[in-house]
């Protein structure tokens, strides 16, 4: 098994060591028949007999897992281990012909495991297998966000943005309840499960106005580069931002309006 794209240098030395395992394992065990050739293919486990394994002799193989193709088999390789139905479906496919040995699965397990030796190499080589895969998806997965002031119970009346301060994160509040003030005026409300203190944050600007709660309320604060790393990677959270700032947005426009009517001339 290779990786595509880029590997650590840990990962290639276990793909070194993982790729004359099969052999070692099939070692004094005959194939169940001659060959078997195949054109390209777009899905080999529609045209594979379920009760054998196979070591591939010739060819390259393109694991795909949802449509996406993740890593690859070529000579050396043991081909048809997954067989059972409830486990995610890998997709294994070829853009050029392919030989690959037959062995019949029962007889394969049996002189597996009747040596100890040969059944401890089959450990390490499904585990490093599963290894190199588990190393894959970690490093093309999107970081997880995961807050480093986590959880915070705070007081009625606690400042959890001060106005004119730099704006090093967001905020949400899980439970509770805060207002917003700009130079001592309520402006608004922050209600709970809305994030607030994304503008400046995005913006670059200091803060414009205060928030404070006005209840005891429970809070999750979102450090800044955490913050937009989480908003490039996840569209949906940018989305409801921007729902949000528009909402906020008709709000001040719809009070500037009402304080313009209420105004007395002269």
């Amino acid at each position: 098994m290779y990786l595509l794209g880029e590997q650590p240098a840990y990962a290639d030395a276990l793909i070194n060591r993982l790729q004359n395992m099969p052999a070692r394992l099939l070692e004094g065990l005959s194939p169940c028949g001659p060959a078997l050739e195949l054109p390209a293919v777009e899905d080999l486990a529609t045209v594979l007999p379920g009760d054998q394994l196979f070591l591939l002799d010739s060819g390259l193989l393109h694991g795909c897992v949802d449509e996406r193709a993740l890593f690859y088999l070529h000579e050396g390789d043991l081909v048809g281990l997954r067989q059972d139905a409830e486990l995610p479906h890998c997709r294994l496919r070829s853009d050029s012909p392919l030989s690959l040995i037959p062995y019949l699965r029962a007889e394969v397990f049996q002189h597996i495991y009747a040596d100890p030796q040969r059944s401890e190499l089959f450990l390490q080589y499904l585990g490093g297998q599963a290894s190199l895969l588990s190393d894959a998806v970690a490093r093309l997965k999107q970081p997880e966000f995961r807050s480093t002031h986590g959880f915070q119970r705070v007081a009625r009346g606690e400042v959890l943005i001060q106005q004119g301060d730099e704006a090093d994160h967001v905020f949400v509040i899980i439970e509770g309840h805060a207002e917003a003030f700009v130079d001592g005026y309520k402006v608004g409300d922050v209600p709970k499960d809305e994030i607030f203190g994304a503008m400046a944050v995005f913006t670059g600007e200091k803060r414009n106005a205060s928030v404070i709660t006005s209840e005891p309320s429970t809070v999750i604060l979102i450090p800044k580069d955490q913050f937009l790393s989480l908003t490039q990677s996840n569209p949906k959270i940018a989305h409801s931002l921007i729902e949000s700032m528009a909402r906020r947005i008709g709000l001040l426009n719809k009070q500037i309006t009402q304080l313009s009517s209420a105004k007395i001339p002269g």
